[in-house]
Parts: structure tokens; C-alpha cells; sequence
């Protein structure tokens, strides 16, 4: 029997086709994949026309075979199923094979197939009902798109549909997964933790960025000598020409000027007469962000849209606050940063099914201003648990009293919006003898312009630290997924953490202005007795 090779280039001699060499990769492995297998290829492959005439040769190899192919929508997916009708009616290896009178495209059989209940090909959206359909391969055309990926339900929902091919398949059954990531956190890197077979061939094969933070010098090191040279994304996006706006030199980049803004540089097209220097700028400004272009061309697992909130700009660290006495005065210190500042906020829920978490986070702060995320945790149970003599003795309340103790907290900020008007009364009780202050903060702002508003400024200028616990904790996927435009989405503990940044009082390290009177500052050590610890 014909490989699927012979029988791609056959089609493609009769279509006029030039075959770029990653057609031909892509051809080979489709036939000699495993039964559970990833696709990867960039936005212009043309990976669902290669599709259907794949499935064109299942039914030219076995007129049993039977396919569920599945895209975003119906309307996608019939239109591969019409072109897989196409190659049967024209290919010379088919002709005949596909009934002249057939008019259906979601459901169709070739001549000579034997199920009668069950199609040949089922054409369907991955949301649709596809449930007691039968084949012998299920396909997965661009499932993963902006529309249903877009909240962490919704990613789980997708999750679910495609749960149901397993029941579908046939035993010794093959899934197909073919598209772009759209996420973070991609099904296609889901299926490759799983053991998918994957074959994964980016538009360019070698990459190197210069962050815009870094593009200040003229010369830089590149680990390859690269073809094409872009600077920005979207409007501002620019395809350097060589010997004008830079050159290359034994071991890198040298620039007539330092760039300022973000530089990418490329080597290895895949299929390069399709795109040319003229159609890879047209792409690459047409392209909003850089996760954009990332994600479709160089098949990263980002977020097509914007990020807002980036979790990977904030700075780890990994010590607990220690106090320290000296000169009949204590201070607390993260190693050998001292701090001077440290407000709690508690975002007070119930605990009920569907509702938020009661999150609780501890923001420290040290004289420079810099913020150090110390704690970002849930709170269980109930508000308050009390004996028979009215005493509280357990509880959310007594979870904040223990955090108290333990990091010395002088200030917690309660949330008194819903259930929380009443927890700073308990909270009170519950902190008698502690010493800290209990303050009630009713909240009017729009909640997600209160969370931009506590958090761009330290992410983009790089002063907010986080400890490790934080960072592996939920907070990270929250702000990473967090969307400005929706209203219904976790972000209880990024809520949390950017009630306590709003309460963090602004730090000044030096005089501002010039005074109106002039005097000596006694710059001198003072003598006397002092107490110092060491280290060796």
C-alpha cells in the first residue's frame, strides 16, 4: 500500500504545491505516530489541509476506519470534513470511493464501509454532544482556542469534553492533538507530561531575546548567527536591516545604536519561501504582544493576550523574620534586611461551597520600600468557635492570633465588606492581650482596579518580594491567570495580598527639598556601650 508520504506528494502535484521539507517531517510522522500523539506546528503551516488529505489515505488503506473529528466549533470542523470529501473525490488513488450523491458533511461514510450506525467521519465542535459515537481515531483540530480557555473553568470544562473520546474510541484506539498553544498551561503540554508522542517544529528553529530592561549596550553575545532581526511587537515592531542598523560579528550582535526595546533574533525558517522578510514583519506587527507571537510562531505556552499581572516578575526569597535585641531595642529582620513595617489584610469568607477563600496575607515592608509578601494563606472553619463559657477557642480567628504571635504582626486590616462585618469584632476578642490592632476597612473600589492599582507599580519596578511558600502556593496561577475584563474569577488571594500592599504606608529614605536653615549633622559615632551580634 501507498505511504502517506507518496500519497501527500501525489495530491500535491495535482494542487501545484511547492513541499516545503517540514511538510514532509510532518507527513512521516503522522503515519508512524503513536496511538496517543501531539502536533505542534505554527500559525501558517497549513496543518488542517495536510489533515484531511491524512484522513483521505485512512479510508484509501482501510474503508472500515472510522474518524470523530472534533475542532473548536462545528463550522471548523465540517470544513475539514468537506475538504477530506474533496481529496476522496479527486485524488487518483480514491476516485470512486465517495458516493457522487452524498451531500452531508457532518456525517458521511465511504463506499464499501460496513457500520452502518457509524460514520465514517463525525464532524462536531469539542463542545458539542458526541456521546454514543464510536471510532477508530479521535481528532483534536485547534480545540485549544482564546474562546474556551479563557478561566481556569473553562480550560476545565474543555478538559472534561475531551475526556468523553476515551469512551468513544474503539480498544487500541488512536488520539491526535494538532493545533498552537493558546495558554500557560496548554492541554498540548498536558498530553506530552502524559507520554504523547509529539512532534513539535516552530517557524523558527533557533531563538534569542534581549529583554528591553537589557537592551542598553551596542554588543551582544548570540549562540547562533541569526537570519532575521526584529525589534518590538505590534505597532512599533521592526525588521532590522543588517549593515544599517546593525551588524554581525565573530561572536554575536554589534548595533549602530542600543536598541532600548525588546530584540529577537532568528535563525532556521522553516519554510522560508512562504515567509519571506516581507511577510514575517507583516505578521509580526500585526500581532498585539509578545505572547502573541510567542505562542503561535514559536509554540511557547503563554497567553495570546496581554498579561497583566507577570508572577515570574516578582523576586523570591526564602528566609523567616527573625527579632533581634540590641541596645535595650528590638528590631525584625529578613536576613540581613531589616524591616520596619508590616501590615496584615484578611479577606473574610465563610467558607461556603463556591465562595471565595477566607485568604489571609502578611505584606512586610523595609525602609527602602521595598515589599516582602510574606504570608498568603487560606483560613478553614467556622469565624469562631467558643466554648461553653463564651470563650473563643477556635476558629479563623484564632488561626490570625497563632500568625500574630508567631511574626510579631502589630496591625490586621479586615475586610468588612459581606461576613466580614462582624469578624473584626471577633478578631478583637480573639487578640486581647496580643497587643495588635484590629482595624475595619469597608471597600468601595472596583475590585480589579484595586488589584492593577496595588500591584503594577511593584511588579514593573521590581520591589516586590514574595517568600517561596507564597510563590507555590494558589497566589501564583491567580495572578498569572488574572483578566482585568472579568468579573467572576479567583483572585481571593491576590485580593488579599493587594488589600495589604494599599495599607503599606509610602517609605522616604532622604530629606526632599532644601531647609530652610543650615545645620551640622553629627555624621560622628557616638560612644558609649552598645551590644552587637556577628556571624562568622
Amino acid at each position: 500500500m501507498t505511504s502517506f508520504l507518496a500519497f501527500f506528494l501525489i495530491w500535491a502535484e495535482r494542487m501545484g504545491w511547492d513541499v516545503p521539507d517540514c511538510h514532509y517531517r510532518a507527513c512521516y510522522w503522522l503515519e508512524h505516530r503513536g496511538n496517543l500523539a501531539v502536533l505542534r506546528c505554527f500559525r501558517g503551516f497549513g496543518k488542517s489541509t495536510i489533515l484531511a488529505v491524512y484522513n483521505a489515505w485512512r479510508y484509501y488503506r482501510d474503508r472500515q476506519y472510522r474518524i470523530l473529528h472534533q475542532s473548536e466549533s462545528d463550522s471548523t470542523a465540517r470544513k475539514t470534513s468537506r475538504d477530506t470529501q474533496n481529496v476522496l473525490r479527486n485524488h487518483p488513488l480514491t476516485k470512486g470511493m465517495l458516493a457522487k450523491s452524498i451531500g452531508a458533511v457532518e456525517q458521511w461514510s465511504v463506499e464499501g464501509a460496513h457500520d452502518k450506525r457509524n460514520a465514517s467521519m463525525f464532524a462536531k465542535g469539542i463542545l458539542s454532544n458526541v456521546t454514543g459515537a464510536r471510532a477508530n481515531e479521535c481528532q483534536n483540530d485547534d480545540v485549544e482556542v482564546p474562546g474556551n480557555i479563557q478561566t481556569p473553568e473553562a480550560r476545565e470544562k474543555l478538559r472534561y469534553r475531551l475526556s468523553e473520546q476515551t469512551h468513544i474510541l474503539i480498544p487500541g484506539g488512536r488520539k491526535l492533538f494538532i493545533g498552537t498553544p493558546h495558554t500557560h498551561d496548554s492541554l498540548y503540554d498536558e498530553m506530552e507530561a502524559a507520554g504523547a508522542d509529539c512532534l513539535t517544529i516552530k517557524l523558527f528553529s533557533h531563538e534569542y531575546r534581549i529583554e528591553a530592561n537589557e537592551a542598553v549596550s551596542l554588543r551582544y553575545t548570540l549562540p547562533f548567527r541569526p537570519d532575521y532581526v526584529f525589534m518590538g511587537i505590534h505597532n512599533g515592531a521592526r525588521l532590522l536591516a543588517e549593515h544599517v542598523d546593525y551588524r554581525l560579528t565573530e561572536d554575536g550582535i554589534a548595533f549602530a545604536a542600543p536598541p532600548e526595546t525588546m530584540i529577537d533574533c532568528y535563525a532556521g525558517c522553516q519554510w522560508p519561501e512562504r515567509f519571506n522578510a516581507e511577510e514575517l514583519e507583516t505578521r509580526r506587527k500585526d500581532c498585539r504582544t509578545v505572547n502573541e507571537w510567542d505562542s503561535q510562531y514559536q509554540l511557547h505556552s503563554k497567553p495570546i493576550g496581554e498579561v497583566r499581572l507577570d508572577p515570574d516578575r516578582i523576586r523570591e526569597y526564602n528566609v523567616q523574620p527573625e527579632i533581634r535585641y540590641a541596645n535595650r531595642a528590638c528590631s525584625l529582620w529578613l536576613g540581613a534586611t531589616q524591616i520596619v513595617g508590616a501590615v496584615a489584610w484578611w479577606d473574610v469568607a465563610t467558607g461556603k461551597v463556591k465562595a471565595d477563600a477566607s485568604a489571609f496575607s502578611l505584606m512586610l515592608t523595609d525602609a527602602r520600600g521595598h515589599l516582602y509578601w510574606q504570608v498568603c494563606q487560606a483560613l478553614t472553619g467556622e469565624l469562631a468557635e467558643f466554648n461553653d463559657n463564651d470563650k473563643i477557642t477556635g476558629g479563623q480567628v484564632v488561626q490570625i492570633r497563632d500568625m500574630v504571635i508567631k511574626y510579631q504582626i502589630p496591625r490586621v486590616v479586615v475586610e468588612v465588606n459581606g461576613p466580614g462585618s462582624f469578624a473584626g469584632k471577633l478578631l478583637r476578642q480573639a487578640l486581647k492581650g496580643t497587643g495588635c490592632g484590629v482595624q475595619e476597612e469597608f471597600t468601595v473600589t472596583n475590585k480589579q482596579k484595586r488589584i492593577l492599582d496595588a500591584f503594577e507599580a511593584p511588579l514593573s519596578s521590581r520591589f516586590l518580594w514574595a517568600h517561596s511558600d507564597v510563590l507555590d502556593g494558589p497566589m501564583y496561577d491567580q495572578m498569572r491567570e488574572f483578566n482585568p475584563a472579568l468579573t467572576d474569577q479567583p483572585d481571593d488571594y491576590i485580593d488579599s495580598g493587594a488589600g495589604a500592599i494599599s495599607q503599606t504606608p509610602v517609605r522616604i529614605g532622604k530629606v526632599v527639598g532644601i531647609p530652610t536653615t543650615r545645620v551640622r549633622e553629627n555624621w560622628q559615632l557616638s560612644d558609649g556601650e552598645h551590644s552587637v551580634d556577628v556571624d562568622y
